[in-house]
């Protein structure tokens, strides 16, 4: 069923089931239902909209999520940003971080750099975190999923499903209490912490115990502070607040742990806190926008699949805010889901290949959970480049294959993350590699391999996007002046497969390389014959 006709169902309030396609009664009329329009949602939704696969994205909320909440962009995130095409938008509306201001008697007594400054190389454009408010994160992801032709639909609550070996029935509560029917090849939960697709399967999160206590979020609009630093106060309880001014607003993030028997979120109860713990006035609490309260917690579950249905960011893990890194996860959960996905259900993958999100991604956030309950229960305020998540790769993946041997230290493998490099046309046009992967195909980066059988690997590919790059030899591709390149990937003649996710998937000697690469996309990317 056509995108439009999902929503023209939905405009009925009427108690509905969605019609399988024209001409097939047993078709689903989506190929994915995804519950849950946060950062994971819309990013899985923009990646298969742009796919050509059929996408229904539901919030139970009436409106996008609302509030600060994580607002740091790593650098890889930021790159998947780059290849989805959000982040032009997003550094237009984000930031750097400024650097921490420590208060005493009300004066700044000493200032610091909490988040580690970081030049950027020609292999890591992005090297800094990009401090963007999730609530407009959420809303440039949005506007992205809309330019593909997708749309949310909102105060659409998933009510209950069943699945069988063919798909997903879903129930979908809808506004005024409509209630409809859709059926879906695939689930994918991205409803967060509380989730309700995570419940009915009855599968629970087991992780680290942190130290009960709570925190008070919320955004405010006040005088009296610059906005060139990071405002903290520290409590003689051993707490602290906090006033981060939000880039590309007029907010500042409130983050107060402020020990209290009965934590208040009430927005008078916010001007009393920031009166009675640092040297502003309640008067000069403007205004209170969006209060929460936070408990730390952490926890992952054991499985990512569960038949048809997938658990992606935090319905499948949650972390401490500490480090910045579960929004991140999620939304490279999605990254990685979504050409799996794609490629079963555009390109005769097989199901297996959907087996290998939860093989390559839960011991990454197994990682993450460890970092961050680390700098949890340690209370470092230092964030370094070891919180970028650009070392993040899948070496002992099924679907990645090192065919070299002797290696130098420190050279990039299959597995590893594919890095950019500047470089240029043969007409002397500059570039960069993340203009050559940008986009939902595989990438062949042909180093010194002029004896490539291109042909063979376009008949391999079959109906798999596959684009063909050769740096050197004599019909190059791309020519790299300055050495970037080949100091990114090596000096040795080298194939490499790249990932539609901008990972390293085979790394091949020349003469190994069609045979490598072919195998690959015909067993792991379900390669199936071209259609003309």
């Amino acid at each position: 069923m056509a995108l439009n006709s999902v929503k023209e169902t939905f405009a009925n309030p009427t108690e509905g089931t969605f019609e399988a396609a024209a001409g097939d009664a047993t078709a689903p009329p989506v190929d994915v239902l995804i519950s849950g329009a946060g950062p994971t949602g819309l990013a899985l939704g923009i990646d298969l909209t742009r796919r050509g696969v059929t996408t229904l994205v539901v919030e139970r909320q009436t409106t996008l999520s609302p509030g600060a909440r994580g607002t740091g962009v790593q650098p890889r995130t930021q790159e998947v940003y780059d290849d989805l095409g959000v982040l032009p938008a997003a550094h237009a509306a984000g930031g750097l971080y400024p650097p921490m201001a420590l208060w005493e008697d009300g004066r700044i007594v000493r200032t610091h750099q909490m988040i580690e400054r970081v030049a950027p190389t020609p292999s890591t454009p992005y090297s800094e975190s990009l401090m963007l408010p999730q609530w407009r994160n959420v809303q440039l992801l949005h506007d992205r999923l809309r330019d593909l032709g997708g749309s949310v639909q909102l105060d659409t609550a998933l009510t209950d499903f069943t699945q069988d070996d063919d798909g997903v029935t879903a129930r979908l509560t809808g506004p005024d209490t409509a209630v409809h029917t859709v059926r879906a090849r695939y689930l994918v939960a991205c409803d967060g912490g509380g989730s309700t697709v995570r419940k009915q399967l009855g599968t629970r999160m087991t992780g680290p115990e942190l130290a009960p206590g709570h925190a008070v979020l919320a955004d405010v609009r006040l005088d009296g502070l610059d906005r060139d630093h990071w405002h903290r106060w520290m409590l003689p309880t051993g707490g602290f607040v906090g006033l981060l001014p939000l880039a590309g607003t007029d907010d500042f993030q409130m983050l107060a742990a402020a020990a209290t028997a009965e934590p208040d979120t009430s927005h008078e109860a916010v001007r009393d806190l920031i009166a009675t713990h640092t040297h502003l006035t309640r008067d000069q609490v403007r205004e209170v926008l969006w209060t929460s309260l936070y408990r730390p917690k952490a926890g992952m579950v054991d499985a990512y699949r569960h038949g048809r249905v997938f658990l992606a960011g935090d319905a499948a893990h949650v972390h401490s805010p500490a480090g910045g890194q579960g929004l991140n996860t999620s939304v490279q959960d999605a990254y990685n889901l979504g050409w799996k996905l794609g490629q079963v259900l555009r390109h005769g993958a097989p199901d297996t290949l959907l087996d290998t999100y939860q093989t390559e991604r839960r011991p990454i956030a197994a990682r993450i959970l460890e970092t961050s309950t680390r700098l949890h229960r340690s209370g470092s305020l230092h964030r370094g480049r070891d919180l970028h998540q650009l070392d993040i790769g899948y070496p002992d993946s099924p679907l990645t294959r090192e065919l070299r041997a002797d290696l130098p230290d420190g050279a990039r493998t299959a597995g590893d993350r594919a890095p950019d490099a500047p470089c240029t046309t043969p007409d002397g046009t500059p570039t960069h590699l993340f203009d050559a992967f940008r986009g939902p195909h595989f990438t062949v980066l042909a180093l010194d391999a002029p004896d490539l059988d291109t042909p063979a690997l376009t008949k391999a590919a079959g109906s798999t996007p596959l684009h063909t790059l050769h740096v050197g030899g004599p019909t190059p591709d791309l020519l790299d002046p300055d050495g970037h390149l080949r100091a990114a990937y090596g000096t040795t003649p080298t194939v490499f497969l790249i990932r539609p996710d901008g990972y390293v998937a085979v790394a091949a000697p020349p003469e190994e390389a069609t045979a490598a690469v072919a195998e690959a996309l015909e067993t792991h990317f379900g390669a199936t014959p071209a259609t003309v």
